[in-house]
């Protein structure tokens, strides 16, 4: 009998790896002869290195990069196994959590970090870069990590930009020339599973300013600088991102990877799934077991157990996910390829006790599930 467990991470107290551990002592519990497969897994967001990292047999790279507000941070970034894939997770360097709440504004913060991070990581000369674009604390549609990458971004006058997302207004030459020679050899893919455009109702500074401290007034002029810089990239580049789906993700880093990078925008989860070798793992499987934090009416777009679902049912392996908690519209994940959900919590529990306790709970859970499939065998 095979058993693939192939969880995210439960966020804040367990990692994709440490889940998978858990989930497995509960399923030898149940069936102690099973032949087990562990494949970590992420969705781009938040543990996507570590998962690649854990699932390749790669290595972890620090830097010392330039944070949001332009302070140093020491960032981390993975490399596959393989030596030719890098890892990116955007929040290391340019993330939200790196901003005190009261220094929140995406007026002023920037992905400078960011690209350094890609130029590490281009002079160790990998030959594909996939970057994680999710907490985010920015709105400068990648202008910083543009000028890490060497590109020049100049106002009327040839100064060179300052950080932040409200210096694109006067942006009026991007000038590429000086830009790193590895990036033209090197396929940038982004896991990006939103679709929202860059400007606009739905654009990155309406939608997403406001949680990176943009009030009112900064969400309209972040929006129309971001119009700007899109006329002008265009214009010099000749790369239209301005409606292009999932541009607005990561306050227009999704369209500055693509305009700087060349970058594809893809699912995250399938790319992380293909990264890990998912689909190898559930050839001839019985069962996969997946998970994360909170399983609700969202999961269905684009996060980890979905993706896992859609690769086990193309090969008809039924699918049970744990969860620390079964939210509002978790019973969409059944049309989606996942048999059954339960919680991991076999009584009230305040979010303190039950994070403190995941791993054991995770345990039982995985158990007492794998006990009642068994059943369902025989």
């Amino acid at each position: 009998m095979k058993i693939v467990i192939a969880p995210d991470s439960f966020k804040e107290c367990a990692s994709a790896h440490e889940v998978a551990a858990a989930i497995a002592e509960g399923v030898h519990r149940a069936v102690p002869d099973a032949e087990l497969a562990l494949v970590p897994m992420a969705d781009g967001g938040e543990g996507t290195v570590e998962a690649v990292v854990a699932a390749t047999g790669g290595r972890r790279v620090e830097c010392e990069v330039t944070g949001p507000l332009g302070d140093r941070v020491a960032a981390k970034y993975g490399i596959a196994g393989d030596g030719g894939t890098a890892v990116i997770e955007m929040a290391a360097a340019s993330g939200l959590a790196l901003v005190p709440r009261d220094r929140r504004d995406p007026r002023v913060t920037t992905t400078c970090g960011t690209g350094e991070l890609m130029c590490d990581a281009l002079d160790h000369g990998v030959s594909r870069i996939v970057i994680g674009i999710g907490g985010s604390a920015t709105n400068d549609a990648g202008a910083g990590m543009a000028q890490a990458l060497g590109f020049s971004l100049r106002d009327d006058n040839g100064e060179e930009l300052g950080p932040g997302g409200a210096a694109l207004a006067r942006l009026a030459v991007v000038d590429g020339r000086r830009r790193h020679p590895g990036l033209a050899a090197c396929e940038a893919l982004v896991a990006c599973d939103v679709d929202n455009p860059l400007c606009g109702p739905r654009g990155a500074s309406h939608i997403y300013g406001p949680q990176k401290g943009a009030d009112t007034d900064a969400v309209h002029e972040l929006d129309a600088a971001l119009r700007h810089f899109a006329e002008v990239v265009e214009r010099h580049l000749g790369t239209s991102v301005l409606e292009l789906p999932g541009a607005g993700a990561a306050g227009g880093l999704g369209a500055g990877l693509v305009a700087f990078a060349g970058a594809r925008l893809v699912s995250g989860v399938e790319m992380i799934a293909e990264i890990c070798g998912l689909d190898a793992a559930v050839d001839g499987a019985d069962l996969v077991i997946t998970g994360e934090g909170t399983l609700d009416g969202q999961t269905v777009f684009g996060k980890t157990p979905v993706g896992v679902a859609r690769v086990a049912r193309r090969r008809s392996v039924p699918v049970i996910a744990l969860a620390g908690s079964l939210g509002e519209g978790y019973r969409d994940v059944y049309g989606e390829g996942i048999d059954a959900a339960f919680s991991i919590c076999p009584r009230p529990l305040g979010l303190t006790e039950a994070m403190a306790h995941v791993r054991v709970l995770l345990c039982d859970t995985a158990e007492a599930a794998v006990r009642a499939w068994a059943i369902g065998r025989t």
